[in-house]
């Protein structure tokens, strides 16, 4: 009989199996400096694993209590504040995103996606809400400029976004930014990932009259007890920040925010829904026991069951996936037989994604490799941290899918 972790039903070899793989194939040799897994199953913590370094320079190792940038893994706790204003009748996922934000009442699109930014018609239809949430509202990002990317380039000159540039500046600049360009194609007719999420974060302050940042303190991580979530890190938390690396040209681990100098160390005005916050596993963790749980954790009700059945429906056009629906060279995930819904990705097919799973799993991912998924079916959580640039480097999620899944035997 193989034994498993307490009554999780996960075997404890194909846990000690996805250890060694993560240590022989990533942290002997140096690939990444440090990681963090943590498996979660019918409410109990099944494996908690800190593996390497959170800081090479200064020798610290890994610890389960790391502070780390979680960048785009913001963009789901993003998504549920602002269906919690939804939730309260505040709009209509169909309301027009300029019912908010009246400057962008007129908004331009680009005549074709790769065109001159200054050939532009009148989109088929204004921007909605469920747009934003779904990036499907013709916004983009500036980093995926490439070459004839007109609308990229003029992102970058106009300074809409760039995460750890925005000293100084607030979400109400990066609205007044976007009121000047075009989207890069009318809304709902592609997929494109983008500051789409930013923009939800301004519209949480905006319907509520509460300042975002206060707002997810107040409506989310006091609630979760997520003690060591938010858009900086204290003094007194400092010794925990991690530091994070990039791949060099010798394809050699590279310092590339020394947590001493990081900007994450000062306060700041700009708070990205996008992917603003720095938080810990615990944290993240209780998140997404929230989530799995229909939207109640330890007392505290966050959001209703049947709102987060509605985020995790796949809501692209006519049950498409991504490969039919995305533009743009990046996402934080491969786009055969996935969906999207309200802030999340949604499996949709799992003979297309060409790995196991459960139909229905929903997830996202950060910048700096860090990844994430809950599986309802199994009544499962994973969460996997590290700091390395770019993410998709290394293909975190389809390896411990294809190691943990074997596993579950009851």
């Amino acid at each position: 009989m193989t034994a498993t972790v307490g009554n999780t039903g996960i075997s404890v070899d194909a846990l000690h199996r996805l250890d060694r793989h993560l240590l022989e194939r990533y942290i002997e040799p140096e690939k990444i400096a440090g990681c963090l897994t943590l498996i979660a199953r019918h409410g109990e913590i099944a494996h908690l694993s800190a593996m390497g370094q959170m800081d090479r320079e200064r020798g610290k190792p890994m610890a389960v209590d790391t502070i780390m940038r979680f960048y785009s893994m913001t963009k789901p706790i993003t998504s549920v504040a602002l269906m919690q204003l939804h939730e309260r009748g505040m709009f209509q996922l169909t309301d027009p995103v300029h019912r908010f934000i009246p400057q962008w009442r007129d908004l331009q699109v680009m005549a074709r996606p790769d065109g001159p930014v200054t050939d532009t018609c009148p989109p088929a239809r204004p921007m909605s809400m469920r747009d934003v949430l779904s990036h499907q509202s013709g916004l983009t990002y500036g980093f995926m400029e490439v070459a004839g990317a007109g609308l990229e380039r003029a992102y970058n000159d106009a300074a809409v976004y760039s995460a750890g540039t925005m000293t100084g500046r607030d979400l109400q600049s990066m609205i007044d930014r976007l009121a000047e360009l075009p989207l890069k194609f009318s809304p709902g007719d592609h997929w494109n990932y983008g500051v789409s999420t930013d923009v939800c974060g301004y519209l949480v302050q905006a319907i509520s009259g509460q300042r975002f940042d206060e707002y997810l303190q107040e409506h989310i991580f006091d609630p979760l007890g997520m003690v060591d979530t938010g858009f900086n890190v204290p003094a007194d938390k400092i010794e925990r920040f991690a530091a994070n690396y990039e791949r060099g040209p010798d394809r050699q681990l590279r310092l590339l925010d020394d947590p001493a100098t990081s900007h994450y160390g000062e306060p700041q005005t700009f708070f990205s829904g996008g992917g603003g916050l720095v938080s810990t596993v615990e944290d993240y963790r209780r998140f997404c026991q929230m989530l799995l749980d229909g939207g109640e954790l330890d007392g505290a009700r966050i959001l209703g069951p049947k709102t987060i059945e509605l985020m995790t429906l796949n809501h692209l056009p006519n049950g498409e996936d991504l490969s039919t629906r995305a533009l743009g060279s990046f996402s934080e995930t491969a786009n055969d037989g996935i969906g999207f819904g309200l802030g999340f990705a949604v499996l949709q097919d799992i003979a297309r994604t060409q790995n196991v799973g459960s139909v229905g799993e929903y997830y996202w991912g950060g910048a700096a490799s860090t990844i994430f998924w809950i599986d309802p079916v199994e009544d499962m959580i994973v969460i996997f941290l590290t700091q390395f640039m770019p993410s998709g480097t290394f293909n975190f999620r389809g390896q411990i899918k294809q190691i943990l899944y074997p596993g579950l035997i009851g």
